[in-house]
């Protein structure tokens, strides 16, 4: 006991000092105020002095008048000391020292002056008080207290059981029983009480629990009875324990507890007169068992789940059904009576929610609302708190609601009156409530309404201090959407109402929040209770069984199934049957049809299911092959465009989907996108349309709708304007169509990794193709201010956004229409006049001021050098017109007119539709012809005022600062092989553009130049476009071989369309057009010559690309030949080379690869019915043809070769040998045209006219090489036979040997048979070189050498170019070291030109082709034209079958000459190497007559070939020196190297240098 310790020296020295320090030390003690703390301290200080008399340390009388005085300090003094004494009474007589016990009892003995005897004898023990004399005798005191105790608590006094005071109790219970209703109080009660148990002696508990029994029974009496019992109780503890043992008597078995025992308990507790811990543990069960039960339950339903989930044999089924019914049957006859709960269904009734509260906290989630009856006590509870507010925000309008009757409890929750108050209890309350809140569907609407108002205020409130109330106040009815209304939705049994409340509130939350309710529900509340596991599984079998008997058939009664079914649960069903739409495609339009029966909340969670589906991580998106993408992927989008369209679902969310996957770089799901477009707006993208479609595309929006796609396209006008609000509500419009053009471009860096190279371009097509189906829509279906001001102006597309040119465009041209429209219109108004002459005249002024702006920006799109080619007006009316501004398709109109007539007829004559249908479908198709023909009226006027702009601009489009080559290069580059490839109708807007350039008669725009440049080097383009890309270059070239087959079919037709226009000139003047004179034009049988070149190089390329065995070459060839297959193959032996190679891919790739296999089938079976319509070479173009020299025409530039454009005299046979390069450049990923374009364009350049600067090294090495080239092709020659094999090792052998001395070939050819020719050429050769002179030192182009050299040229070239073709076809080798040094050489002196005329010559000449040139000249002479048709005539009767032998004899004996004289002399004389010429005739006609036609050449055709070819040249040699007297039209430097090209590797030395100081001088 003692914590305080006295020191030693107070006890030494007591009396002097140590007395006053411990009567100080007590006073400060009894001081302090601690909380009782001073009290032990007190008695430590005390028990430490008389510790100190026990063990003889102080005197006694010392301490006494110390403890005496002590008394006097507390009033409680004396029993603080006799506590003393009693602690040191148990200690001392333990002690065995007597001397200690004697000190104590006298230390005792003399404290009784001052401590009551009383206080002594309850504390000490009897001995000890015997020994102080206080009592007698020690035993005889026990004995007393014994007996007095036994009288006190074991002598019954009081009656506890009825029957032993029956009359007292009877009275109780009548006094209890009286009638209340008076002014009986519950004090005047308690008084009648207490006088019955002091008269009666009965027990006041037995009194207590009668009064329990008695409100038990009249517990509607609770004011009276709570207000007795809590003035009669004494103890709360003693109430819990009566009411406990009520409670336990009720735990037996079969017995059920009264619900009034436990209103009463509830009572209790509600007025706090007992504590809820005290009364719980008297309650059954235990909660340990509770939680048991509640996982028994949980997994049961895991098991049932299981069970429907797995595949089991009927009759195991039927067995495990009637156990189960049994379990229930069991359960249903003994339900457990938990009066935990039957007390929380009390509490909740009077409105206790504290305390029920705190009993569910001890349960597991919603295991006591599982119980129905707690679930509908709370739902009561609910609809008491949230009335009065219901009543001011969620009552629809004319409603008057049922009346709810309030708590007469005054401590119940209180009502809510505003939002901020359910913040109070309501949301804990509906928390706790959870999925039961099925059970009270009215509370369901309240609540749902409820949310309803709230979201308005939400949306109106502006204060900032209440929007951050608001806020809170949101995510507070989001977390009751989520944990209680979307739970419960799925546990009511199909209410297709409470599903259209839950939208009514759900429509007001941004998508955002839905999805993210819907992705909860589905895929996280299935799991939290075990009545939810059981309806999942429910469900997932239900569908199942509607799913497997899904048909076409019985779409209406399965969908009425599916309505049901979705009601309570979407997101589940519809998991399913997404899952087997994915499985099976088929099931698509059944499922699609089925869906009419659900509710606006259920399409919209089947939205989000569909985006859960398409964003599932475990699929892949693509099929095992990586070449494909996946089915399932195409399923879905096939689904979201037939479900989009078809029921009002908000598309937000997909189309944000789309656009953040294309922000990661994702492609793969555009193809949704494709789909809803195509659905929603009816706008089809495909590369298959016929040419009537594409005739229709070309029209109004009207004539599009009807005959512009696959599929009649009927009432899309409300699923575009859903899917335009969508657009643009979102603000996706503009970002969608910029992520698609970057996506499209970036496709090959960012997705292509390992991917196939057939994956890539397919999604690089889809890409593509969306952005353009997406552009189309945005163009046709958004209001010019909204377009207007969602688009930028290109050049912050281009710049600031990354777009390519071809994309920007693309959006910017119905922005530039839109404006100019709006502007026209203003302008009008303004100024009224209705002369046509007038409003054209406003139509100009106003593109003039909308495209100004936008010609100023497209300066910035290019270096500042392009423009000096080609204006920025040009640049931006190419790209800113459709097919729509430039022709009406009158056709396409007349054709659907004439099907609605047809429609209007059959609808008449139909008896069996009834008469007000008829009317109905009558008044349709006539308002839709009178549409039509308006709409074409509009488009006329349209295209005139178009046509008439661009009258007044042509002469300001192309500048003449630069070449004409350079010119058409920009333009091939920049505007049209970008923008044929960009869409079918842009392919055919090319085509025709040029068309209309070429008829607008553009200055310095050379048409020939244009169209041979795109036909001579096709390979490139071909190479690297995608699949699609190739359907739409084929349609461009489709388009253009038209116009040229158009100009070729018929000699007025091209003298109408073609004579006299710059676009046909052979030369190019820098003082402008000068189309007096004829000679200047290019003539009509020159230019059969020239289309059969194209048709020969079209053969060529195509041939060349089947050869590759590349997949990308083969696919990409085989679709444009099918594509210009109506105007290409024409000339009989191009189609068989096809034909021949066409069949041997099949042949190849029958089982590699089946797709190729496919298109090549498809292609050989219609170029068989084809071939019909082929016609031989003769028939397609005059092939007898006077040659006027034997100067190499391939070095010559004259004006026929002027009058040729595309890819120039030496591009030809160049291209021949870089076919090889280019090849290797398009698989190191030149992935555009116009990047070949540039390339193509660039090599054409350098391969112009100054062949004649080349070294003389160069000219030797390259006449070596033809010689030997020359021997090897004669021995191959003799022993070849006519298998495959042999004639491919040949061709082998030719492409090595015959390229360096191809060039040669046709001079000497040429030579050998006209002997007499030849000299009248090598005079007329010096004097030609003696008037250049002369003019050149005047400074005077000279121009009548071109006209001359071009026939020479294009003869010769065309027997050289054939006999290298099969071998250069068959497997093209990289150019010699020396072609490119030549090349380089070329390119030098390209650079050096300043003088513009000249510079313009020479490139417009660089791109002359080699095989036919000399077919293209102006004139001819028709003497000498019927001279060389005799001779051939005679030559074919005089050859017979020996003609080929003593060729091939002569061409060795040649060879074995020519190279011994040229070792031997450099510079020999103008008779030796006629001489020497002429020994190579034979052989190498025999060489050139060999055609791309395979493996079946027509040798008597070939002959007679030959034969002509060189009497043509002989009367060609004749005219020669006449022109060259009379023409006195001066020739360009350029032209003189062009000519001089040839003749310097077979003339002397002397000559060569002649030739070469007049190209000096011209410099």
């Amino acid at each position: 006991m003692a914590t305080l310790i006295l020191p030693g020296e107070w006890i030494k020295n007591w009396e002097k000092s140590g007395k006053h320090e411990f009567v100080q030390l007590c006073k400060d003690l009894t001081e302090k105020t601690d909380h009782g703390s001073e009290v032990r301290d007190i008695q430590a200080a005390l028990y430490e002095l008389c510790w100190q008399v026990v063990q003889g340390n102080l005197k006694l009388d010392l301490a006494t008048s110390v403890l005496g005085e002590m008394m006097e300090l507390r009033d409680d003094m004396p029993s603080i000391l006799a506590d003393v004494f009693s602690i040191l009474d148990l200690e001392t007589s333990a002690l065995e020292e007597k001397i200690k016990r004697e000190h104590y009892t006298s230390l005792v003995g003399a404290c009784l002056f001052f401590v009551p005897e009383v206080i002594l004898k309850e504390r000490l023990d009897p001995e000890t008080l015997e020994s102080l004399g206080l009592i007698k005798q020690a035993h005889q005191f026990n004995q007393k207290i014994v007996k007095i105790k036994t009288k006190l608590f074991y002598k019954q006094q009081k009656f506890n059981l009825l029957r032993e005071e029956n009359e007292g109790y009877a009275k109780l219970i009548t006094e209890l029983g009286q009638d209340l209703s008076g002014s009986i109080t519950s004090h005047l009660v308690l008084e009648s009480i207490k006088s019955l148990i002091g008269c009666f002696n009965l027990d006041p508990n037995r009194v207590l629990d009668i009064i329990l029994e008695v409100y038990e029974s009249r517990s509607d009496q609770d004011e009276f009875f709570l207000s007795l019992i809590k003035s009669y109780m004494c103890e709360p503890l003693t109430l819990c324990h009566i009411l406990g043992f009520k409670f336990k008597f009720y735990q037996e078995p079969n017995e059920e507890t009264p619900k009034s025992l436990y209103h009463i308990a509830a009572a209790l507790l509600h007025h706090n007169l007992i504590e809820l811990e005290d009364l719980y543990v008297h309650l059954m069960p235990v909660d340990a068992t509770i939680v048991e039960e509640h996982k028994r339950d949980i997994t049961e339903a895991k098991q049932i789940a299981r069970k429907l989930v797995m595949v089991v044999l009927p009759s195991e089924k039927s067995e495990d059904k009637d156990k189960e019914k049994e379990k229930e049957e069991e359960k249903n006859d003994k339900p457990p009576d938990n009066q935990k709960l039957g007390l929380l269904e009390a509490l909740l009734r009077i409105g206790d929610w504290h305390h029920a509260q705190s009993i569910m906290d001890q349960m597991p989630s919603f295991y006591a609302t599982s119980h129905k009856a707690i679930a509908l006590a709370l739902c009561q509870l609910v609809h008491l708190t949230v009335d009065p507010l219901y009543r001011r925000s969620g009552l629809p309008k004319g409603a008057k609601g049922r009346v709810i009757h309030p708590l007469r409890n005054k401590r119940a929750p209180r009502p809510a009156e505003n939002f901020e108050d359910l913040r109070r209890d309501t949301f804990s309350m509906m928390c706790y409530l959870g999925p039961h809140l099925s059970h009270d569907a009215i509370l369901f609407a309240k609540i749902v309404r409820l949310g309803k108002g709230f979201m308005k205020e939400y949306q109106s409130e502006n204060r900032p201090d209440g929007r951050e109330k608001m806020e809170t106040l949101l995510s507070c009815f989001l977390c009751i959407a989520d944990q209680v209304l979307l739970p419960s939705l799925s546990l009511m049994e199909c209410n297709a109402c409470m599903s259209e409340e839950v939208w009514g509130l759900f429509k007001l939350f941004p998508y955002q929040h839905r999805y993210r309710l819907y992705g909860q529900w589905k895929n996280e509340t299935y799991t939290s209770h075990p009545l939810l596991v059981k309806v999942k599984a429910t469900t997932v079998e239900r569908a199942k069984y509607i799913m497997k008997r899904l048909t076409k058939e019985n779409v209406k009664q399965s969908g009425r199934q599916i309505g049901k079914l979705s009601h309570s649960n979407p997101t589940i069903l519809f998991d399913y049957m997404l899952s087997q739409i994915q499985w099976y495609d088929n099931l698509i339009v059944p499922v699609v049809d089925s869906l009419k029966y659900l509710t606006s909340l259920n399409y919209d969670v089947l939205a989000y299911c569909i985006i859960e589906a398409l964003a599932n991580p475990e699929k892949e998106k693509m099929k095992h092959d990586d070449t494909t993408i996946s089915s399932w992927l195409q399923s879905l989008a096939s689904l979201c465009g037939a479900v989009f369209r078809k029921y009002p679902i908000e598309l937000a969310g997909l189309l944000q989907y789309v656009t953040n996957q294309l922000k990661a770089g994702k492609s793969f799901d555009l193809l949704i996108l494709k789909e809803v477009v195509q659905k929603m707006a009816g706008i089809e993208i495909t590369d298959e349309m016929t040419s009537e479609q594409l005739e229709a595309m070309t029209g109004g929006e009207q004539l599009k709708a009807e005959g512009g796609y696959f599929g009649q396209i009927r009432n899309t006008k409300k699923s575009s304007q859903r899917l335009k609000d969508a657009l643009l509500d979102h603000e996706l419009a503009l970002p969608l169509c910029l992520l698609m053009a970057q996506q499209r471009n970036g496709v090959v860096f960012l997705e292509s990794g390992e991917k196939h190279l057939k994956l890539v371009g397919h999604l690089y097509d889809q890409c593509h193709d969306t952005l353009v189906q997406f552009g189309g829509f945005l163009a046709s279906n958004l209001s010019t201010e909204d377009y207007i001001k969602r688009v930028p102006s290109i050049d912050i597309l281009c710049n600031q956004f990354h777009t390519p040119h071809d994309a920007a465009f693309f959006l910017s041209r119905p922005m530039y229409a839109h404006q100019i429209l709006s502007k026209y219109d203003e302008l009008k108004k303004a100024e009224k006049g209705n002369r046509q002459q007038q409003k054209v005249h406003k139509y100009v002024a106003a593109c003039e001021t909308v495209m100004t702006p936008v010609h100023e920006a497209v300066m910035s799109l290019h270096p500042a050098r392009v423009w000096d080619d080609i204006r920025p007006q040009f640049y931006a009316t190419f790209w800113s017109l459709t097919m729509y501004d430039l022709a009406v398709p009158h056709s396409a109109y007349d054709r659907e007119v004439n099907k609605l007539k047809v429609q209007i007829k059959a609808i008449e004559d139909n008896s069996e539709i009834p008469m007000n249908k008829k009317k109905k479908e009558k008044e349709r198709c006539t308002a839709l012809q009178e549409k039509l023909q308006e709409e074409e009226k509009k488009q006329l006027e349209h295209v005139q005022r178009v046509l008439h702009r661009l009258k007044l601009e042509k002469d300001n489009w192309l500048l003449a600062k630069s070449t004409k080559n350079e010119t058409i290069t920009k333009f091939l580059q920049l505007c049209l092989f970008p923008r044929c490839i960009f869409s079918s109708i842009d392919a055919v807007y090319c085509a025709r553009f040029v068309e209309l350039v070429h008829q607008q008669k553009t200055p310095n725009f050379c048409t020939l130049l244009c169209y041979d440049r795109v036909f001579s080097a096709i390979i490139y383009t071909v190479a690297s476009c995608t699949e699609n890309e190739s359907h739409r270059y084929g349609r461009f070239l489709c388009c253009m071989l038209e116009t040229v087959t158009r100009w070729h079919s018929d000699r007025a037709i091209y003298e109408k369309e073609c004579v006299n226009y710059p676009g046909f000139l052979t030369i190019f003047r820098a003082t402008g057009f000068d189309g007096g004179n004829k000679a200047d034009q290019l003539d009509y049988e020159n230019f059969r010559h020239v289309v059969h070149k194209w048709h020969y190089m079209l053969t060529k390329a195509s041939v060349h690309c089947l050869e590759t065995g590349d997949y990308t070459h083969i696919r990409n060839i085989l679709i444009v030949l099918t594509k210009i297959l109506p105007c290409y193959p024409k000339v009989l032996n191009l189609g068989q080379a096809l034909e021949c190679r066409v069949h041997k891919i099949c042949l190849e790739e029958k089982d590699k690869r089946p797709d190729l296999y496919a298109l090549a089938m498809g292609y050989s079976g219609r170029l068989k019915s084809h071939k019909a319509h082929m016609v031989p070479e003769n028939e397609f173009h005059h092939k007898e043809q006077p040659a006027r020299s034997a100067t190499p025409a391939s070095q010559q530039n004259g004006p026929g070769s002027t009058g040729k454009p595309a890819s120039g005299t030496s591009k030809t046979d160049e291209g021949t040998s870089e076919d090889g390069e280019r090849g290797k450049d398009k698989a190191q990923g030149t992935t555009k045209p116009v990047n070949k374009a540039n390339s193509a364009a660039a090599k054409v350049t350098t391969s112009n006219g100054n062949g004649a600067l080349n070294s003389t090294k160069a000219v030797k090495e390259r006449d070596d090489k033809e010689k030997s080239g020359k021997e090897k092709k004669e021995k191959k020659e003799k022993t070849a036979g006519s298998t495959p094999e042999t004639k491919a090792e040949s061709r082998r052998e030719k492409l090595r040997d015959e390229r360096p001395g191809k060039e040669e070939r046709p001079a000497r050819e040429g030579k050998e048979k006209t002997p007499k020719a030849d000299r009248e050429k090598v005079k007329a050769e010096e004097k030609s070189s003696k008037d250049d002179k002369a003019k050149a030192g005047n400074g005077e182009p000279a121009e009548p050498s071109r006209e001359r050299d071009a026939t020479k040229e294009s003869k010769s070239k065309e027997k050289g170019e054939r006999s290298a073709v099969t071998a250069t076809i068959k497997s093209p080798i990289p150019r010699s070291e020396s072609a490119e040094s030549e090349r380089d050489h070329k390119r030098r002196k390209l650079d050096s030109h300043s003088s513009p005329s000249h510079s313009s010559s020479v490139k417009d000449n660089s791109n002359e082709p080699k095989d036919s040139t000399s077919k293209h000249h102006a004139n001819y002479n028709s003497v000498s034209r019927s001279k060389s048709r005799e001779r051939e005539t005679e030559k074919k009767e005089s050859d017979g079958t020996q003609g080929r032998s003593k060729e091939k004899k002569e061409e060795k004996e040649r060879k074995e000459r020519k190279r011994d004289h040229l070792i031997n002399e450099r510079e020999p004389s103008l008779e030796s190497k006629r001489r020497k010429d002429e020994n190579g005739t034979n052989s190498s006609k025999n060489s050139k007559s060999e055609s791309p036609s395979c493996d079946s050449p027509l040798s008597t055709e070939k002959e007679k070939t030959k034969r002509s070819k060189s009497s043509s040249k002989e009367k060609t040699d004749s005219v020669k020196p006449e022109r060259t007297s009379s023409g006195g039209k001066k020739e360009s430097r350029h032209d003189k190297e062009k000519s001089e090209k040839k003749e310097k590797r077979d003339s002397s030395g002397k000559e060569e240098k002649k030739q070469y100081k007049s190209s000096d001088k011209h410099r």
